[in-house]
């Protein structure tokens, strides 16, 4: 047994237990993700829909929460609307090629998205250029925006009618908690929408989780 290697397992999930912890105890985070999943969810009531974007690790978060909302989180219930943007490689490749990889998620909201819309945008940086341009085009369109982000939040803050900020600068500790919250977000705007309390199975899981 490499027991260096054993004291490191230890330390990095320490380290990244701290930061969720951190995070479990700062009520503005809590109520910040109350009050975007309410908004999510009076869209989705009023026919419009969620649209979740990001890069590498914070891409597949978006694919990830898509897909909790579109088939299901713990529970059976309808599906909701929710759209990942960065699962089109044709739509992707192309606007990269022929605009620029900073216009891969704008061009996608010009042709899809609504006024009352919510869109999600994840950044560990809070400076990633296709995002930011994501988030300005929503404000000119109507389009409620909700970031998730780092420490810093870099210039996400004033872009995002919601803005999540984890106290930590540490990419993989920072999207370990983003994962934690969206699963929690997809859960509350579920009791928003279809207006029911939690179920016994819910709270099985919430209690198992934690």
């Amino acid at each position: 047994m490499d027991r260096p290697m054993i004291g490191l397992v230890r330390k990095m999930l320490a380290e990244g237990e701290a930061v969720v912890q951190a995070v479990k105890q700062d009520t503005a985070i809590h109520a910040t993700l109350v009050q975007a999943a309410e908004a999510t969810a009076a869209a989705m009531k009023a026919g419009r829909k969620l649209m979740v974007a990001g890069n590498g690790g914070s891409a597949a978060d978006a694919q990830h929460l898509v897909a909790e909302f579109v088939s299901r989180l713990v529970e059976d219930r309808p599906a909701m609307r929710a759209v990942a943007l960065t699962t089109d490689t044709s739509i992707l490749t192309a606007v990269g090629n022929d605009y620029g990889y900073e216009h891969s998620f704008v061009r996608q909201i010009e042709a899809l998205g609504l006024r009352g819309d919510v869109f999600m945008g994840i950044s560990t940086s809070g400076r990633s250029p296709n995002v930011l341009r994501a988030l300005e085009q929503c404000r000119e369109m109507g389009i409620t925006t909700f970031g998730l982000t780092g420490n810093s939040g870099g210039a996400m803050g004033p872009l995002c009618d919601h803005v999540i900020r984890i106290p930590s600068d540490v990419t993989m500790y920072i999207q370990q908690a983003h994962l934690a919250l969206e699963h929690i977000f997809c859960l509350v705007t579920e009791r928003f929408y279809f207006e029911r309390e939690p179920s016994a199975a819910v709270e099985a899981a919430a209690a198992l989780k934690g």
